[in-house]
């Protein structure tokens, strides 16, 4: 990193948080590191310590045992399901005072259905399969009279409040399970969710209805991924007004973007400085829905989103976690979430295109992911898991495993392993033609 983006981030730090905030943080940071000194995060200490270390020096990435990730990453959503009992933990927090497996979280455990279900189509994993239908059950049981889905972790129905991000993320969830099971329950939910999403639209295109857990504004740019999952119930109802309405989320989110690729209004807190993570969810949403509607003006826009990020990954695969509207990083650390999600847009991006350049750099972050995910580690309840920041205790979901970034990157898992079939595949051809 050059050292006026160095200062220009230092400087940002105070000014943006003020002292009163930059001194709570602090204080906050100094509470997590005096709960590794207790006896029982020994184990997780280690590896806190060993992540700063490779953050410092670097270290190795991996480009093997994809298999054995995949596998692992799913054990430990089973784990974090069966933590919480229903619906998927928000997330392990080794330092968390009062509860290390953090309640249900509505909005994430909808899309973890559809990446399950993915997988189970790949190895035929009927438990697992199970446990994904089970959460989409689980989901239409808690849904809000109104159609929507609950915004923050799970809370009884008197206490809930309505979020059109997370209702479109659970729409997608639930397309995904009733295209396995044709079940009525799942596809009326599946309306409702949809209706809401259509009703919660202003007459430029973006939801009202952005929660009580987000900074206030009144555009979401990232919201546009929910246009994909109601692009996916109208093909599924054979109604195309969904579609349509799709289609208007995506074109108000391209009002959005600059000449040079970057998204205004795109975060949850600072929209002067993105998330890598939210970056990612606008970047998928316009993508799959160009995709599914044959827009090529969709595409191109995804493309010029890409590139800059592309040119800011190392040759390792670190990449850093917000940037400025020109494009340079705005924090020191890396969100692996986000990472994960620009791989899975990499890879979907070179099964359109066919350009390799797309799956180069998509295998680059997956081979920097696989070395920040935990396999044999004496703490137990990370194994298979992704933290939400590289170093752990970074900007990002600081020292904890968020479950939505162990999903993305099992997503990312996947569509490699898709395409390294699919190359078996033609060059087993080629050898048998020859």
């Amino acid at each position: 990193m050059r050292l006026k983006s160095v200062i220009k981030i230092l400087v940002d730090i105070p000014r943006r948080r003020g002292l009163r905030g930059t001194y709570w943080e602090a204080g906050k940071r100094a509470e997590d590191f005096v709960q590794l000194l207790a006896p029982a995060n020994r184990s997780f200490a280690r590896i806190a310590v060993n992540d700063m270390r490779r953050f410092v020096i670097g270290g190795k990435a991996l480009a093997t045992d994809s298999d054995r990730r995949q596998h692992a990453a799913v054990q430990w959503i089973v784990a974090a399901q069966d933590a919480v009992g229903s619906g998927v933990s928000l997330g392990y927090f080794p330092c968390d005072k009062t509860s290390t497996w953090h309640p249900s979280y509505p909005e994430t455990t909808g899309y973890i259905i559809s990446t399950l279900l993915r997988y189970t189509a790949r190895y035929n994993v009927e438990d697992i399969r199970k446990r994904a239908l089970d959460m989409a059950v689980w989901e239409a049981n808690i849904q809000m009279p109104n159609g929507a889905v609950q915004g923050g972790p799970f809370v009884p129905g008197t206490e809930q409040t309505p979020c059109a991000f997370n209702t479109g993320m659970v729409l997608d969830g639930w397309c995904s399970a009733y295209e396995v099971t044709k079940d009525s329950q799942l596809f009326d939910a599946a309306r409702r969710a949809a209706n809401f999403l259509v009703g919660d639209l202003d007459h430029d295109g973006y939801f009202r209805t952005n929660g009580q857990f987000v900074s206030a504004a009144k555009i979401k740019t990232y919201n546009c991924l929910c246009a994909w999952s109601m692009y996916r119930f109208g093909e599924l109802a054979q109604e195309p007004d969904y579609q349509v309405e799709a289609i208007r989320v995506v074109e108000a989110a391209l009002r959005q973007q600059h000449k040079n690729g970057w998204f205004a209004n795109n975060c949850l807190t600072r929209p002067e400085a993105p998330l890598l993570h939210t970056i990612g969810y606008t970047l998928q949403g316009i993508l799959e829905v160009g995709i599914l509607a044959n827009r090529e003006d969709f595409i191109r826009a995804v493309r010029l989103g890409v590139e800059p990020l592309l040119a800011n990954i190392s040759a390792d695969g670190f990449l850093h976690g917000r940037f400025y509207s020109d494009w340079k990083p705005a924090s020191f650390c890396c969100c692996l979430t986000g990472s994960a999600q620009l791989a899975v847009v990499c890879y979907r991006l070179h099964q359109h295109t066919a350009e390799p350049v797309y799956r180069y750099f998509a295998d680059v972050l997956v081979s920097f992911l696989k070395h920040q995910q935990q396999l044999d580690s004496e703490c137990t309840q990370i194994n298979g898991a992704l933290a939400g920041s590289f170093p752990i205790f970074g900007e990002y979901m600081t020292g904890s495993y968020p479950n939505w970034a162990t999903k993305y990157f099992l997503d990312a898992l996947l569509l490699q392993g898709e395409l390294n079939s699919h190359d078996d595949v033609e060059v087993y051809a080629l050898e048998s033609s020859s």
